[in-house]
């Protein structure tokens, strides 16, 4: 990212940098005073002139003073941008993850999303908030000494700038390499935040299955190689540094040689010898200093490189140039039109997949594992698109509609329901401020919720534990009915909504549902054949394509692969 792209972010506060870069200025042009004054104080001693030495002295300390207050300004300042640089970045950033399609999530682990906005965006806070302004600041205190050092004397300024040259190439030598060094650490990083999610999310299956050793083993090797990363970023800045302190004790031990004898020879005061000695170390200090924010500046970079490559993530599902407005309500008519898709190409998930539900209708969808039915949700719900023919809702290419608008239209249902580590409350309203208590009330009521609701400490205000780990899965199945009863779609999606729950919680929720469905448009995905009977229609899937749709019995009585498959779990429920 060029700088132009990175001083973008400071627009929004560029009063606030202008004062600071003004307060590093005066801070800087102060510090400039300082030597000149202590020279002057030196030939003052050696004369005997003591008004001139009293007046020296209070000067000098009337310039720290001020500088004391320009420094902790620009200081305060300048970490005040850099925190509201962080948070507006960071708040961008969730903001654009938050739009992308599902598709780009399936790509990238959740460990490296996190640390583009924790560890990369921090690096970019850092640098905006300690980094380019002092390092402006570095610049022209470096310029003022040496323009100060060449009025004072042009050949001794010779003698204390020779050093620069030598300072440019190991510059030139080690910026490429620190920066990429740092991106490997930045990438080794993330690596090792994905490995942390990934398993602390599946716990309960390594212990299960005593798979701790080989994740360590795993972690160990990344941690391994991020150490290796770092390690090559210690010894970069473990030679820079020390580099530049010797090239300055050189130039000041030269000036110290030449100057003397200057001084000897009477061709210049001892006072304007103690100026130039303190002015070169003031000189290779800010040198140094550079180096280091120079350090910061090539990690800020390589993260500012992730943190825009994922800005620039371009949404895969584009909104439509003309959208057409999704009414308030929906009569839910849903036609899927010789649909073909692949989640990844050459290999197909759906082929040729054609169907049309009536507004108010309940289809079943049905199958063997793999055979597409999910798959029919997410084209539904535009959380992908389709690579062939068309999905229509009321007539209506989905592509057509607003996605937002769209999405909250369906209410689906899932078999893995997702809790939120907020309150119950919460997790039913989802921040649809729509959705008042009355509404959750009922919509809990409905699902038979209420029960284990009511009976928790807090009620509608008990914050539920990450994931809802302490519900069981029925309960955080009834919770996921009441959350899209709530919302009261107008169509409504239930994909393998009652697999994992018992008997007893089954009816309960088949009892609430059974009138909520009726005049609604509904879509129930299922293995368990039993609660599939009722619908209105049923479709059997089988390797990507309808095979069979009609009426439950209509299928067992033509005795096709539903037949089949009713038997075979009747067959084994009986076993």
């Amino acid at each position: 990212p060029g700088p132009r792209r990175l001083g973008g972010w400071l627009a929004p506060d560029r009063q606030q940098a202008a004062g600071a870069l003004a307060l590093v200025l005066a801070s800087t042009g102060l510090a400039l005073v300082g030597p000149w004054l202590i020279g002057r104080a030196v030939d003052a001693v050696l004369s005997a002139r003591t008004r001139e030495l009293a007046w020296v002295a209070a000067a000098f300390l009337a310039a720290e003073v001020v500088r004391f207050g320009a420094a902790f300004a620009q200081t305060y300042l300048m970490q005040w941008i850099g925190q509201q640089v962080m948070h507006d970045l960071r708040t961008t950033l969730y903001a654009h993850l938050q739009g992308l399609p599902v598709a780009f999530f399936d790509r990238h682990p959740v460990g490296r999303l996190v640390t583009r906005l924790t560890n990369d965006v921090g690096a970019l806070g850092e640098l905006f908030g300690s980094g380019l302004v002092v390092m402006a600041g570095d610049l022209f205190l470096v310029a003022g000494i040496a323009s100060v050092l060449v009025v004072l004397d042009p050949w001794l300024a010779v003698v204390a700038l020779g050093a620069v040259p030598v300072l440019v190439v190991a510059v030139a030598f080690f910026r490429g390499r620190m920066r990429v060094a740092f991106r490997e650490v930045r990438a080794r990083l993330a690596r090792i935040n994905a490995h942390i999610a990934e398993n602390v999310n599946g716990v309960r299956v390594v212990q299960a299955f005593h798979h701790q050793a080989a994740n360590e083993r795993h972690f160990a090797r990344i941690g391994e190689e991020h150490l290796a990363a770092a390690r090559r970023t210690v010894t970069y800045h473990a030679v820079f540094h020390p580099l530049v302190k010797a090239i300055s004790a050189a130039s000041v031990g030269l000036l110290i040689a030449l100057g003397g004898l200057d001084v000897l020879d009477g061709r210049i005061a001892l006072g304007v010898l103690v100026s130039f000695i303190m002015y070169s170390h003031h000189f290779f200090q800010p040198i140094q200093e550079l180096s280091e924010k120079y350090t910061i500046l090539q990690a800020a970079m390589a993260s500012a490189e992730r943190v825009f490559k994922l800005l620039d993530e371009r949404s895969e599902l584009p909104e439509p140039s003309s959208p057409v407005p999704v009414p308030a309500r929906l009569r839910g008519e849903i036609e899927f039109r010789a649909v073909g898709f692949a989640y990844q190409p050459g290999r197909s998930v759906l082929r040729g997949v054609s169907f049309r539900v009536a507004p108010g209708e309940c289809l079943a969808v049905v199958g063997l594992t793999g055979a597409g039915k999910s798959t029919l949700i997410h084209l539904l719900s535009r959380l992908y698109d389709v690579q062939s023919g068309q999905v229509l809702v009321d007539g209506i290419d989905v592509r057509a509609y607003p996605q937002r608008e769209l999405r909250a239209r369906i209410g689906v249902i899932l078999q893995d329901v997702f809790v939120f580590a907020t309150t119950v409350r919460e997790n039913v309203r989802l921040g649809d401020e729509s959705v008042d208590d009355d509404r959750v009330r009922a919509a809990l009521a409905r699902t038979r919720a209420d029960r284990f609701v009511d009976a928790l400490p807090g009620g509608l205000d008990q914050p539920m534990d990450e994931r809802g780990a302490t519900l069981s899965t029925g309960q955080r199945q009834l919770l996921a009915f009441a959350r899209a009863l709530a919302h009261d779609p107008s169509i409504l999606v239930l994909d393998e909504a009652t697999s994992n729950i018992d008997l007893e919680t089954e009816r309960h929720i088949q009892e609430a549902t059974a009138q909520v469905v009726r005049g609604r448009t509904s879509i129930v995905i299922a293995h368990r054949l039993s609660t599939v009977r009722h619908a209105d229609r049923v479709l059997v899937m089988h390797h990507g394509e309808v095979r069979e749709i009609g009426t439950h019995r209509e299928l067992l009585a033509a005795g096709g692969l539903y037949e089949r498959l009713c038997r075979l779990q009747e067959r084994s429920a009986s076993e």
